[in-house]
């Protein structure tokens, strides 16, 4: 018998590799479609957020509270002789502070304009003044006695233009829970001279506060 196949043979044989292989691939890809097929799904969050409000209002008396911008500043009730004040005069105004109603927590810190001896006709600068905190916030809580126990803001004996002291202010509580009540002296000095008569003054303070 020769050693030589058959050329059909040999062509079947091929024939029958390569359908083999072709039946190979044909699962293969199969496979490799089944692999690459997935589920998707996902979850989503959101949030409905608000910004809150920090707002303070100021009292004459420590009971009837509003608004005091600049342009409307409260008038204070600093009680003065008909005839005018004269040396060893002390008159006490009150001014009470707290927040709004719904405000967030803050700082109180008490700054005098700098014109404020200057004002009117100039009787600041022989004037005198200084602030406590006192616990009473009622009409004609503000006196002498009070103003002696209050704890001091800024020193009596101080310039008409002296400011509370730098980085140094006074909590007010959220949502109007408590307020602050200052008592404001204002002097004329023993030692001043005649010069000061006939003159007047028009000072104001500010109360600056800041959220916390």
């Amino acid at each position: 018998m020769s050693r030589h196949s058959h050329p059909r043979v040999r062509e079947s044989s091929r024939f029958t590799r390569l359908r083999a292989i072709l039946a190979g691939a044909l699962v293969l890809g199969v496979g490799a479609s089944v692999t690459l097929a997935s589920w998707n799904d996902s979850e989503t969050a959101t949030a409905s957020l608000t910004a809150g409000r920090f707002d303070v209002v100021g009292s004459i008396d420590g009971g009837a509270f509003g608004h005091h911008a600049a342009t409307s500043a409260a008038a204070l009730n600093f009680p003065v002789p008909l005839s005018g004040m004269a040396p060893g005069t002390t008159t006490y105004a009150l001014f009470s502070v707290k927040t709004a109603n719904p405000s967030v927590a803050g700082t109180v810190a008490v700054a005098a304009a700098s014109t404020n001896t200057t004002s009117g006709t100039g009787l600041g600068a022989y004037l005198t003044y200084g602030v406590k905190t006192i616990a009473s916030g009622a009409t004609g809580a503000c006196t002498a006695a009070s103003f002696a126990a209050g704890t001091t803001v800024v020193a009596p004996g101080s310039a008409l233009t002296a400011s509370q002291a730098a980085g140094v202010t006074l909590p007010v509580s959220a949502n109007g829970a408590d307020q602050i009540n200052y008592c404001l002296a204002v002097t004329m000095p023993n030692s001043v001279d005649n010069a000061a008569q006939g003159k007047t003054s028009a000072p104001s303070w500010s109360f600056s506060a800041v959220s916390s």
